[in-house]
Parts: structure tokens; sequence; C-alpha cells
């Protein structure tokens, strides 16, 4: 397997709290965790503890197909630093990073073999954009 790893990252203006609690609990991950607008999360689940699983369905709008990105997180470290292993066994790590009034979110993850790399790190970093517009636009989360 390839271990070269792809990261892509963003700048969220809100505070580090609200950042973290949108981007581990799934009653906000159903609203962000799409790449494109005909793509949605209709399901999330999670024990977010190391050692749990987490599971978020993802799938087009017109039904004509579904996938569950799953995995189990590795390490939690509160408001800094998450590490999971995809159901494939890929690594993934995310780092929360506060800054004034702005949290940088630096997401690098072990990339699969079906797609090209382009493909992987535009889909992830549209993901992470729709993440921040999320959280930009949604004061009560």
């Amino acid at each position: 397997m390839n271990k070269n790893r792809i990261t892509v990252d963003t700048e969220i203006s809100s505070s580090l709290e609200k950042v973290w609690r949108s981007f581990t609990q799934p009653e906000h991950v159903i609203h962000w965790n799409f790449a494109s607008p005909e793509w949605h999360c209709p399901n999330a689940d999670s024990e977010f503890v190391a050692g749990g699983k987490f599971s978020y369905t993802m799938a087009a709008k017109d039904e004509s197909f579904s996938f569950d990105f799953w995995g189990v997180f590795d390490t939690i470290k509160n408001l800094e630093r998450l590490e999971y292993t995809l159901g494939d066994g890929r690594k993934v790590t995310v780092e929360f990073e506060a800054n004034n009034n702005s949290v940088k979110i630096i997401q690098s993850f072990e990339p699969e073999q079906e797609n090209s790399e382009e493909l992987q790190r535009d889909g992830w970093q549209a993901i992470l954009n729709n993440f921040k517009l999320y959280v930009e636009e949604h004061n009560e989360a």
C-alpha cells in the first residue's frame, strides 16, 4: 500500500471548541461530510473514544450510490489531534491549531489505490471546504 500521505487544510474563523465539536459530533457531521452538492451524509454514528468506531454514510442524493466511510479512532487529544484508521487500513491524522480567532485544520491521509492522488486530494479538500462553510455559517454549532 502506498504510504505517501496527502495533506489538505483550511483556516476557519471560529473558536477551537466550536470547530472541534462540529468536526467530531455526528449531529454536525451529517451537515458537511460530502464532496459535492449532488451528495449528502444521511447518517453518522460515532463512539468518540480511543478504540471507538465511527461510520458515516455518504450517498448520492439521487440514490444511485452510497457507501459507509468508517474506521476506528486510535488517538484523541482533546481540541488538538485525532488519529484514526479507516476500514481498509489507511491512517488519517487531523490536527487543530488555534490562531487568535481562527482554527487551522490540517488533515493528512494515506491514499487508496483506485483513484488518482489528485482526485483524492480534491475530494478531501472539498469536504474540508464544506466543513469550513458549515462552521462559519452556523452559529449554533
